[in-house]
């Protein structure tokens, strides 16, 4: 995956643009405006991507269990399922909260695929490292309990500082200044994701502000 921009087409059950056809549009239109690859959440939308375009995709699958606070490849079953799907990275919480087993044994039982951890703060991202992910993301800074007060490119910076592992800036990066500014500081990509592929979020930033 080379360095640039990574776009992040998603939209989950109940938003309005929840569907593999457009979200296969959206990767379309990213690779078209020079993105260098795409994330993707579900099987059906990275099924639907790879047919549309031939940019490298980093893969999860989003769900809630009940007993967990992981929701980002939780589990081996959704590990096991973007396997099959060969996807070029796997994306997996690999905060505090993920099941630190699963993280572990995954570069010993799947040697060949190349992996991305999910975290929130720079302990999390130095410990990936340990366990041989090939990319780190910052994609959970300040969704965890733990992280809700730091900042981004605080984080951002320390993990830099600390690893050797590329570090990809993801998690609310959303002004092209941020993000040229994530790869100023040594990011070695960056993802954004709602700037540009929800419209929702989009379309809220301008009526509140001519609300105001």
């Amino acid at each position: 995956m080379k360095s640039g921009l990574i776009v992040s087409c998603q939209a989950l059950e109940g938003e309005a643009l929840h569907s593999s056809f457009i979200m296969s549009k959206m990767a379309l239109a990213a690779m078209r405006a020079g993105a260098v690859g795409i994330r993707a959440n579900g099987i059906s939308d990275i099924e639907a991507i790879k047919k549309e375009v031939n940019l490298p995709i980093i893969g999860i699958i989003k769900k809630d269990y009940d007993h967990l606070k992981s929701y980002i490849t939780a589990t081996k079953k959704e590990l096991e399922a973007l396997i099959e799907l060969n996807v070029d990275v796997i994306a997996l919480d690999a905060t505090i909260d993920a099941d630190i087993e699963l993280l572990s044994s995954l570069k010993k039982e799947y040697p060949n695929q190349k992996f991305m951890a999910d975290i929130s703060i720079a302990e999390e991202g130095i410990q990936a490292e340990k366990y041989g992910f090939d990319y780190i993301g910052t994609t959970l800074v300040g969704y965890t309990e733990h992280s809700k007060k730091l900042d981004k490119f605080d984080v951002l910076r320390e993990i830099i500082a600390k690893t050797n592992t590329p570090v990809i800036a993801e998690g609310n990066f959303s002004t092209p200044e941020e993000a040229r500014k994530a790869l100023d500081i040594g990011a070695y990509a960056v993802v954004v994701g709602g700037a540009i592929t929800r419209p929702e979020q989009i379309a809220k930033k301008f009526v509140d502000a001519i609300k105001k």
